[in-house]
């Protein structure tokens, strides 16, 4: 504990990995195995692995995922309830309720929370130290992990009932010829690292001292379909072909 708490600089950072069991689109998605290792085995190595998470915790619903969960080095104090595990159920609450259940069942009141979905697996440790650093340096209310896409919103469209397109933004082509486009960035849904304060006095992880963590497009991936998971494994095989050349 004493390595992980220098590493954070002093903060005590609870580490959150969401898992709940259901799933519509990939049924049992976050034990799928990637690799042949069960999706969430990633966001628990990587937490583990950047030692600035005091506690690594899994909330969920799913005996089985609380079982892989432990067997791979996590903790999973409590059951997630029902009525937070829907489909359609926001995270903010499912957030609340850890932390809440962690104040008082064990009397722990960690200074931030950073939530990590195990969709988002090409996340690495050295991510998650670089995030805490952010926060520590900032004094930041939150860090959220971004990317910037390859297709620039300027050059999006939308479409009229009738078929025909029209620009996202009117201006876009008049931007583009007078000036190169400012970069714009998406959440990649990988790091949510936020106060606790923050989050137990209002229902969103944002704040004007929010900051940006910039992770390269190649470690951004999040699965949503099983097309998505065999991207991703190969996205892994290239990032170890480049790691071995290298080395």
């Amino acid at each position: 504990m004493t390595d992980e708490i220098s590493n954070s600089g002093g903060l005590s950072i609870m580490g959150l990995i969401t898992a709940r069991g259901g799933s519509k689109g990939i049924p049992g998605k976050n034990l799928i195995p990637i690799q042949g290792q069960p999706l969430i085995s990633y966001t628990i190595q990587a937490a583990l692995e950047s030692k600035v998470l005091e506690r690594v915790i899994v909330t969920t619903d799913d005996a089985k995922i609380a079982e892989v969960s432990r067997q791979l080095g996590a903790e999973t104090p409590f059951v997630r309830p029902a009525n937070l595990s829907g489909d359609w159920d926001p995270t903010h609450p499912v957030v609340v309720h850890a932390l809440q259940w962690m104040a008082e069942n064990e009397g722990y009141f960690p200074d931030y929370m950073m939530l990590m979905q195990p969709t988002s697996p090409l996340r690495i440790a050295e991510d998650i130290r670089n995030a805490v650093a952010l926060a520590k340096e900032k004094d930041a209310d939150g860090v959220i992990s971004v990317y910037e896409p390859k297709q620039h919103p300027h050059w999006m469209f939308e479409l009229e009932e009738d078929g025909r397109f029209v620009d996202f933004d009117p201006h876009s082509r008049e931007l583009a010829r007078r000036q190169s486009l400012t970069p714009q960035y998406m959440l990649n849904g990988s790091i949510y690292l936020i106060k606790r304060s923050v989050i137990m006095r209002q229902d969103n992880f944002y704040t004007n001292r929010t900051y940006a963590l910039v992770m390269p497009r190649e470690r951004s991936f999040d699965i949503d379909s099983l097309h998505d998971a065999r991207v991703v494994e190969m996205t892994m095989e290239d990032l170890a072909r480049q790691d071995s050349v290298n080395a």
